[in-house]
């Protein structure tokens, strides 16, 4: 029997989900949309890569105190 559209979704979510992945949404600022373009030609990345790096990178930057650093640079260069 044929599987729908929905079914394979959930299917590929669910082996996602089996293989310790998390699903996150969200919708990007028009600075960070630039950003993700910028990135996405440069890189040849996918969508998963680019997130997985950003939290990753955002976390390195906390662990390490530069915080506020990164945030500084974001609102002097209006990104």
């Amino acid at each position: 029997m044929a599987m729908t559209n929905a079914e394979k979704q959930k299917r590929y979510r669910d082996k996602q989900k089996d293989c310790g992945k998390k699903e996150m949404r969200g919708y990007l600022s028009k600075e960070a949309l630039k950003c993700y373009q910028l990135i996405s030609e440069q890189t040849n990345w996918s969508d998963s890569v680019i997130l997985s790096n950003a939290v990753r990178l955002t976390y390195a930057a906390y662990k390490n105190g530069q915080i506020g650093l990164l945030n500084n640079w974001l609102k002097e260069n209006e990104l």
